[in-house]
């Protein structure tokens, strides 16, 4: 599915790699969950797979579609909410979701069923015609979902995508990522809440400082640490004092 290989990205004006050498892969239905400290290289990760921001080396493939040598058919590929949630604050909800449909090319058949299935999961038909800007943080969020998925992408990019979601939405959304991937499809979860990944992820990596720490299956690590909460063996590795962490 998903296969990133020596990715190094260094920004402009700075001598140090932002990531380096950063390698893995993600299968067919699997949720791979993506963990390091603030500054770790999460988001740079994530804006090179997303062909936000260009990478210094490596290579990024998705499905056999290289986003370099084939990025919009990569694109095509991908579904993606962003930590900052942003969206088109101007447009009504369906004009934003009728845009991302043309895009992707959703017929216009299909882009009925999905849309009014995903906006009866988040309770947004009330609201649909209405203009984002009125829209509370995690409705907005919820449009972001909608957008994300309507074009059943192979690969959902997910970053910090709960922020903002009160319980029962989160639920949803934590159905859904498992719902994506029995479909034969796989997301990419990158969170700080801990034990929603030690609950819903396959696999998972740790990045610090740009560099991969480890990649493991969750069964094999949790059988290896079996007296270590996922908290205190991400701690235990990324070195950060866990009274600090509580705190931070």
């Amino acid at each position: 599915m998903l296969e990133v290989t020596n990715l190094s990205k260094k920004y402009n004006n700075s001598d140090d790699f932002a990531v380096q050498d950063v390698t893995f892969t993600v299968g067919e239905g699997e949720i791979f969950g993506f963990l390091g400290p603030n500054g770790a290289g999460k988001s740079t990760t994530i804006k090179c797979m997303t062909g936000i921001l260009p990478y210094s080396s490596g290579s990024i493939c998705l499905d056999g579609f290289s986003l370099q040598d084939q990025p919009i058919k990569y694109k095509q590929n991908i579904g993606y909410v962003s930590d900052d949630h942003m969206v088109y604050d101007k447009l009504t909800a369906k004009e934003y979701i009728n845009f991302v449909c043309d895009m992707y090319n959703v017929r216009t058949n299909d882009r009925k069923t999905r849309v009014d299935s995903l906006l009866e999961k988040f309770e947004l038909g009330d609201v649909y015609d209405k203009q984002i800007s009125s829209y509370s943080h995690g409705m907005k969020q919820k449009i972001c979902v909608i957008g994300a998925l309507v074009h059943k992408p192979k690969l959902w990019i997910l970053d910090e995508p709960l922020t903002g979601l009160d319980p029962k939405s989160a639920h949803i959304l934590k159905e859904m990522m498992k719902e994506h991937c029995q479909e034969g499809n796989s997301v990419f979860f990158s969170s700080h809440m801990l034990e929603v990944v030690e609950k819903v992820c396959d696999r998972i990596a740790i990045i610090d400082k740009g560099k991969l720490l480890l990649v493991s299956d969750m069964d094999k690590l949790t059988e290896n640490t079996s007296d270590l909460s996922l908290e205190d063996f991400f701690l235990s590795v990324t070195g950060i004092p866990k009274d600090i962490a509580e705190f931070d």
